[in-house]
């Protein structure tokens, strides 16, 4: 499955070091105002190579328009969107084309298709995530036309959390980071941590502002439900939250419930979801990341044929995979938001607003 989405449908296509990736988008509205120059900034905020504390992988990351799109405006037919890769090095991953990294994919490709592309991971790779980013791109476009916001930080890297949380200073560092007080510190922490040879994870918070109430499904194809699916889609992402999510565990009922007055909600512990359909408030969800398994220290694996070896990693890759990622669960909450909306309006368009409305 490499389509995802149900009325805003996207494929992605592609290896970390084949010619090229690509995706192509089917359902998307027609009449959306596109331009090969509008994906950009997201992908540039995804990018490697562009400060110490990522991989040193540069690509150019341009995006080429091949369907979909006349004269600067979306068709409603098949979008195809392509960039070539420019910057592999596939001689790094010569000595484990035989080899099972610990913590990858190579055994369990290896063991779901008898074979693998050992390049970059290949499929696996986070390379892949650079065109949910540019789909996403236009799905954050259509969801703004809407007043629909989506936007992301990064809330944790190992132990170290915000202090404080100021929206305005996320996009002026390198980490996504809240509190611009922290940047210093998370420089020394990274610095250290690459020097080590080890890696760390993170948690990326994303939120979308300006959803109405009712997009989601009852039961099966329920809002936060495909929101965790999607999440869990990205790779290294080992947990989702929902709200409050597992810190509900430890909270009474009447803490949790999120008391109601025409005038709004007095909490959102339900991370603007309830029943699996939005209740108009801010949609909430953290992302947890696993620790980068690449790593120039040894481990204990075997090869495939069955042999006991030690495995190092050689390369460019990233000590901490969560500093890039906020656009990439960015691009997944506004999917599975645009994907949402447009199965409200094909079902229930005809319903038009409802009171009591809470505001």
């Amino acid at each position: 499955m490499n389509t995802f989405g149900q009325l805003f449908r996207v494929t992605t296509f592609g290896e970390s070091h084949g010619p090229a990736i690509g995706c192509v988008i089917d359902g998307c509205p027609p009449g959306i105002a596109i331009a090969p120059e509008e994906f950009a900034h997201d992908l540039s905020r995804r990018a490697t190579g562009k400060t110490r504390h990522t991989s040193a992988r540069h690509e150019a990351d341009e995006v080429e328009i091949l369907s979909g799109v006349y004269q600067g405006f979306t068709t409603g037919t098949p979008i195809a969107l392509l960039i070539r890769n420019t910057d592999q090095r596939s001689k790094d991953y010569a000595n484990i084309a035989q080899q099972f990294r610990p913590g990858h994919a190579d055994y369990t490709y290896w063991q779901k298709y008898g074979i693998r592309d050992p390049r970059g991971g290949g499929r696996s790779s986070a390379r892949e995530t650079t065109m949910r980013v540019a789909s996403g791109v236009i799905a954050k476009k259509w969801l703004g036309e809407r007043g629909v916001q989506v936007r992301g930080h990064l809330a944790q890297i190992g132990d170290v959390v915000p202090v404080a949380h100021d929206w305005s200073v996320v996009e002026d560092n390198p980490f996504f980071w809240p509190d611009a007080a922290q940047v210093t510190e998370l420089e020394v922490y990274m610095d250290a941590l690459r020097k080590s040879g080890d890696s760390v994870g993170a948690k990326i918070v994303v939120e979308a502002d300006g959803v109405p109430p009712g997009w989601g499904e009852p039961i099966y194809g329920k809002l936060d439900g495909e929101l965790a699916a999607a999440m869990m889609s990205i790779n290294a992402v080992k947990g989702v939250e929902i709200g409050d999510g597992f810190a509900s565990v430890a909270q009474k009922g009447t803490q949790h419930r999120d008391a109601i007055a025409l005038d709004g909600f007095a909490s959102n512990h339900a991370g603007g979801i309830l029943g699996g359909i939005s209740t108009g408030q801010t949609v909430r969800v953290a992302v947890a990341f696993k620790p980068t398994s690449s790593l120039r220290l040894p481990v204990a694996s075997v090869d495939t044929d069955g042999n006991a070896i030690e495995v190092v990693t050689t390369g460019r890759h990233d000590p901490c995979v969560g500093i890039r990622a906020t656009p990439i669960c960015e691009a997944m909450l506004a999917l599975v938001l645009i994907d949402q909306a447009l199965r409200h309006r094909a079902q229930c368009g005809d319903v038009g607003p409802v009171q009591p409305r809470i505001v």
